[in-house]
């Protein structure tokens, strides 16, 4: 029985030891090493004095010790905190002094950067550093150093026997989300959280022991997590990357053979415009979009890229994991649609009242089921702003059971299909109407002028809100703004066409890999 989220790495360990699980660069290593290593750092953890709780952060880009620091911590009892590697020392402060971050698990570079900040940071007592330390380390202050090896070793020599209580409900880990407004918030999972979302999503994918999953995504964000833990539900092989350019994606898909690829929409748009030889495409069993809606022109010519691929088009919120998926043999008949309720979980469009939504009636998406999450860190209000009561007709004496709303608006269709309609701070009021910025960004995919396409809502004083439209080039092209709104005018109703073309060389994107409205509606507005 799988009570806490290590066992997933436990079993395959005793199953299927020898079999891959693992690989980064020209190391591969197997469950049984996988496990073994993080058994001894978990050892190595409880010998600093780690106990029940205690946060663990890991501040590293995608490699084996990254994982390993992962499930270390889960079998330390403890709580771990991926911190994206793209984010600035501040920024990591503020995270790591957020939820009294007691280990930080690191390179000696990235710790040479946050020393001065780390100071302030009074939770904090040690950190592990990934490429050794020493006693005579010049990185040597209040917070001690240690090397990652030898922490594995002093675990190993101590023969310590880890932990065994607990229970499913307890917390797993804490993930920093970008906020729409404000400091990012730490959004609280429980080891059955992180476990039924493995098996759920690895259920409907279909995953494999003969997979071979590339996790393209950060492991701070749930869609890069989950790369992680639905390949080790199904004792699949995964290779991990921190790709410089897309076509670094491509090359690895080729020498590894991939099976299964999942990636944001604004990698999936630079990922169409490289050249995929046969070797790449060919062993692509699957490819799945998380993080907002694939422009349907992307998705056309994934298609055409891997005729033998099926796609999985994807929906979910860090406060819930992951709550709809649209099967494959419905992207024809329903290419706009989020699609159902993923295994072991109900989504359901409600009003403001908590009534249901009849089909074809916007309301707010909401997920009940285990994988609803424990809340935000240290922030019982916003937690009971988004995790509330779910208005069911549950008998008197039932508790009540926790819901999370999303604050997305979406519809349903007779069949119980559901459409994305938009985000409740970013749908654009204008001139009476409520605008979906995804529709206008398909209108600017549609016309084949544009790689990139953001719309957003700038306050105006007659219109209440004006549109604003930010743009790339399509690659090798020029683009004129007046000829793109001529494409868009042809397209849109009047009120939905955008009063301002920006082009840009490139679109800021958050951590995550998704376009940073919040960036720029604050330029767009300045």
């Amino acid at each position: 029985m799988k009570i806490h989220l290590h066992d997933l790495l436990s079993e395959q360990a005793h199953r299927r030891g020898e079999a891959p699980a693992l690989t980064f660069r020209e190391t591969t290593l197997g469950y049984g090493a996988v496990n073994d290593a993080s058994r001894e750092l978990a050892g190595g953890l409880l010998d600093l004095g780690v106990d029940r709780g205690d946060r663990i952060g890991i501040w590293l880009d995608k490699r084996i010790e990254t994982v390993v620091s992962i499930f270390a911590s889960s079998m330390a009892g403890a709580v771990f905190v991926p911190v994206n590697p793209v984010l600035k020392p501040d920024q990591v402060s503020y995270i790591l002094d957020d939820c009294d971050v007691r280990v930080l698990v690191t390179t000696r570079q990235r710790w040479a950067q946050l020393r001065v900040q780390a100071e302030e940071l009074t939770a904090l007592r040690d950190v592990v550093l990934v490429d050794g330390a020493d006693e005579d380390d010049e990185l040597q202050g209040r917070v001690v150093p240690h090397s990652y090896a030898g922490l594995q070793a002093s675990g190993r020599a101590s023969q310590r026997g880890l932990p065994t209580h607990g229970v499913d409900l307890d917390m797993a880990a804490i993930l920093y989300t970008s906020g729409s407004t404000g400091r990012p918030k730490g959004v609280v999972l429980s080891h059955r959280n992180l476990l039924v979302g493995a098996e759920s999503v690895s259920s409907y994918l279909d995953n494999r022991p003969d997979d071979v999953i590339l996790a393209a995504l950060p492991l701070s964000f749930d869609a890069g997590l989950s790369q992680v833990t639905t390949a080790f539900a199904s004792g699949a092989h995964v290779v991990l990357v921190n790709y410089l350019l897309a076509r670094d994606v491509v090359r690895l898909c080729a020498k590894h053979q991939v099976t299964g690829l999942t990636c944001v929409p604004p990698l999936w748009i630079q990922l169409v415009g490289e050249t995929w030889p046969e070797e790449a495409t060919r062993s692509l069993r699957y490819f799945a979009n998380t993080g907002g809606r694939m422009p349907a022109s992307t998705l056309a010519r994934l298609r055409e890229t891997f005729p033998e691929a099926r796609p999985f088009l994807m929906y979910g919120l860090t406060e819930a994991f992951r709550s709809t998926y649209l099967d494959p043999d419905e992207v024809d008949r329903r290419p706009d649609s989020i699609g159902r309720s993923i295994p072991n979980a109900e989504v359901l469009v409600l009003k403001p009242d908590g009534s249901q939504c009849a089909p074809g009636e916007e309301g707010e998406l909401v997920h009940r089921g285990p994988l609803v999450a424990l809340g935000y860190w240290n922030d019982p209000e916003r937690t009971a702003q988004r995790f509330k009561p779910y208005p069911s007709p549950a008998p008197s004496w039932r508790a009540p059971e926790i819901a999370v709303w999303s604050g997305d608006t979406v519809v349903s269709d007779e069949d119980g299909f559901l459409y994305f309609v938009g985000r409740s701070d970013d749908m654009i009021k204008t001139s009476g109407y409520r605008v979906s910025p995804t529709e206008v960004e398909e209108a600017a995919y549609s016309t084949s002028l544009v790689r990139d396409a953001v719309a957003l809502g700038v306050e105006d004083p007659v219109l209440g809100q004006r549109i604003v439209l930010v743009v790339t080039a399509a690659a090798g092209a020029d683009l004129d703004p007046s000829a793109l709104d001529r494409e868009l005018r042809a397209r849109l109703p009047l009120f939905m066409v955008p009063s301002d073309i920006r082009v840009v060389a490139e679109v800021p994107r958050s951590p995550n890999g998704k376009f940073d409205r919040v960036l720029l509606r604050k330029e767009v507005a300045s």
